[in-house]
């Protein structure tokens, strides 16, 4: 029988050894499971409760309209596919940045990551949080618009909840995410479920003659795209979080595969429940399509719509923030960004200072009165890279035959996603010209000035006045530089 003495002797080294301190690095701690719902919870959003109007808009029949929502999941699967191969053979966080860094260089990587991080994230974080304010503020505000300052108090409020619970744990972000998007995916089945119920009655009138009516150009079709494309963004999140995937070369292309086409299943099928319910005219006439579907269809119950609604929709805004943030630690990590964006916290091993940069910019687009040019302009700046990204994939078949790829998808997905991703981007700029496109490609080609002033040439003067600001940053954030995980 073991002494009593030895027995304890060997339960204190247990303890000790439970308690040694985690490596300060990010870890593997998402699966298969919370990768799904990373992607699903991710997408479905505000755009599927947004963008079928605008959509129905540009098409102005009902079967262009299906076929559109139909070929924005089939885009976001293969070019999802083609960031599976990327993020297997180069398993850095961060997404694009570190795929265009190998492809093309750091002056590339970093307008991406300029443009992303000034631009394109935060405005999308920023359009999430106000639609989650406005439903939630709608059934506060019944017959009548919410106030304005309502809405982005409550949205600022909603910015400020999602940062602090994605800077005190990467596992309780995930439990969040998956929470919600558990929570969002009940307001899907509910529309899906009522439509086929409609069907079953016999509503198919508003699907008779569908393409008739319709009128589409090149514009149109592109603007169609436009609309639909953000409603599937955040097909890419989760090549921003490889390196806390496990097992990352089996793990990420199965949540592609399983959660792509999921989501453009359900985004199908919504649709069709709408139609049911409403004709393409009365569709356009709605201020809140799910809202206009739910009194139709819920009445008395038509309240959970719009409470639904805003699950979705902080679902979305916490997927986003988890994953931008990331990217903000990997331009900070390749000194693109202030060293301080890529320390972890010492206490919650997450890329805190990251996450709160994000958040304090997101949080200034809400002040301005009208963001929606910003907005507009979000698939242009966004698809241009989403182009060059898969551009770098082709690119490195032949400058960087002997790396191993887990994942090689055929030369011909790579090819058609660079292709429509450079229509996407050219085909509004000649067929609808307005000066806020240069306005944008100017502000992205800025980014190149601050590049060779800050990152190229390293002034002594810079560096002097960043030191002790970092260094007081790092003492009052409890954070400490990432350290090299043990093989």
């Amino acid at each position: 029988m073991e002494e009593p003495s030895l027995r304890k002797r060997r339960e204190d080294e247990k303890s000790v050894q439970s308690e040694e301190p985690k490596n300060t690095s990010l870890q593997k701690e998402l699966g298969l499971f919370s990768g799904i719902c990373f992607i699903v919870g991710s997408i479905i959003g505000s755009g599927i409760f947004i963008s079928p109007k605008s959509v129905l808009s540009n098409t102005e029949a009902v079967g262009p309209c299906l076929i559109i929502w139909a070929a924005c999941g089939i885009l976001a699967t293969m070019g999802a596919l083609c960031f599976a191969e990327l993020g297997t053979m180069i398993t850095k966080s961060g997404g694009e940045y570190p795929y265009l860094m190998e492809a093309f260089g750091p002056p590339v990587a970093y307008l991406f990551s300029w443009t992303s991080l000034f631009v394109i994230k935060p405005t999308s974080f920023a359009i999430i949080c106000l639609s989650f304010s406005e439903y939630a503020c709608a059934p506060f505000y019944s017959g009548c618009k919410p106030p304005e300052l309502v809405v982005k108090c409550l949205a600022a409020a909603a910015i400020l909840f999602i940062i602090t619970v994605n800077a005190m744990s990467v596992r309780l972000g995930s439990y969040v995410q998956n929470v919600f998007t558990a929570t969002k995916m009940v307001i899907v089945a509910i529309i899906i479920i009522s439509g086929f119920v409609l069907l079953a009655q016999g509503n198919t009138r508003n699907f008779q003659n569908a393409f008739e009516g319709s009128k589409l150009t090149v514009g149109a079709i592109s603007l169609a795209f436009y609309n639909g494309l953000w409603a599937y963004d955040g097909w890419n999140q989760l090549n921003y979080i490889t390196e806390e995937l496990k097992n990352p070369f089996r793990n990420l292309p199965l949540a592609i595969v399983v959660g792509i086409p999921l989501v453009t299943v359900c985004y199908i099928l919504m649709n069709v429940s709408y139609f049911t319910v409403m004709t393409a005219t009365e569709l356009l006439q709605s201020q809140a399509v799910a809202v206009t579907f739910g009194d139709r269809v819920l009445y008395p119950a038509s309240w959970v719509v719009p409470l639904f609604v805003a699950f979705s929709t902080i679902g979305a805004a916490n997927g986003t923030c988890f994953t931008a943030g990331r990217l903000v630690y990997v331009a900070g990590r390749e000194g693109h960004m202030l060293k301080l964006l890529s320390y972890i916290s010492v206490r919650h091993l997450t890329p805190a200072p990251a996450i709160i940069f994000y958040g304090i910019i997101a949080t200034i687009y809400i002040i301005p009165g009208n963001i929606n040019s910003l907005v507009n302009y979000f698939s242009f700046a966004a698809w241009m890279f989403y182009g060059l990204t898969v551009l770098g994939l082709i690119v490195m078949r032949f400058t960087k035959k002997d790396v191993k790829r887990p994942i090689k998808v055929p030369i011909v997905i790579p090819i058609l996603v660079t292709l429509v991703s450079a229509f996407l981007v050219v085909a509004p700029i000649v067929t609808e010209p307005a000066w806020e496109y240069l306005y944008c490609v100017i502000f992205i080609l800025s980014g190149l000035v601050f590049y060779f002033l800050f990152v190229r040439c390293k002034f002594e003067w810079i560096q002097k006045i960043s030191n002790p600001i970092t260094m007081h940053l790092q003492m009052l954030m409890e954070v400490v530089p990432p350290e090299e995980a043990p093989e």
